[in-house]
């Protein structure tokens, strides 16, 4: 059976409707979403309300995190100050715009889903907002899929489509003793685990401004990347006519971030 993971579809309704109807034209009806409904993009309540109404299980992305609690949780990857504004104009833009139905909506989504041996989170097992870059040091990424519990662990968050099998992966442990001088060491050798990030529906930022999703076989095992045209354009004149920040428009018509790096290269986040 082929199954269908969705990631941060960021109020691209036009993104969104095209990624599903690319699903469905495969017959796949099996699709997990893994948060961030809302958040830069100009369409928040059409895209929560298609999730609602395809009945699609989905984790709280951190957007869908901060909307509820007011920005509590820590934002610290904001780049500059200027981006951290821009970000901030859109949390109130998108809270603004938001039914409360749909809040209560978000409120309800659990920070992670499980089917067996696989884990699907926005971010890692430990917060919507940690990062799992594909670079990420080998060993910290075992480590977030072995304490999960999970073989294969979905994620999102990056806006960066990767699969990554993490092989030969061991522990070794040396033992001493209470009564004796003597140590012995014991290796642990631990089996095969992945890590899956589906990239981004609405926001791509992977050098494509292509919709990404993955499709995974879940009778062998098989993961697919999947890349996905949409109207472009038609998202960019919302984001504009909307009022919100121009650059949203700008960074989604060139499939990745900007941000003013050198412009501001101390900012320190003092949350």
């Amino acid at each position: 059976m082929h199954h269908a993971v969705i990631s941060c579809l960021h109020a691209n309704l036009a993104a969104f409707e095209a990624v599903l109807e690319d699903i469905d034209r495969q017959g796949i009806e099996r699709i997990t979403c893994l948060g961030d409904l809302v958040g830069y993009g100009p369409q928040p309540n059409e895209v929560v309300e298609l999730i609602r109404h395809r009945a699609i299980p989905t984790c709280q992305g951190c957007w869908d995190e901060d909307i509820i609690d007011g920005l509590n949780a820590c934002e610290c990857s904001y780049p500059s100050q200027l981006a951290e504004r821009r970000g901030h104009r859109a949390h109130q833009w998108t809270d603004e715009q938001l039914s409360q139905d749909n809040k209560d909506f978000l409120a309800t989504l659990p920070t992670s889903l499980r089917r067996g041996r696989q884990l699907f989170v926005h971010g890692s097992p430990n917060s919507q907002h940690e990062y799992l870059l594909p670079d990420m040091d080998a060993f910290a990424a075992l480590e977030r899929v072995e304490t999960a519990g999970a073989d294969t662990l979905f994620c999102g968050h990056t806006h960066q489509p990767y699969v990554r099998e993490l092989r030969d992966g061991s522990i070794r442990v040396r033992v001493q003793s209470s009564d004796s001088s003597q140590s012995a060491e014991q290796e642990l050798k631990l089996p095969v685990r992945r890590i899956v990030n589906a990239g981004s529906v609405g926001e791509p930022r992977h050098g494509s401004t292509k919709a990404t999703y993955v499709i995974h076989d879940e009778d062998n095992g098989s993961v697919e990347i999947k890349e996905v045209s949409y109207d472009v354009e038609r998202t960019c004149r919302a984001i504009v006519d909307a009022g919100l920040p121009e650059v949203f428009a700008w960074r989604l018509s060139h499939g990745f971030e900007y941000a003013e790096r050198a412009e501001d290269a101390s900012h320190v986040c003092e949350r």
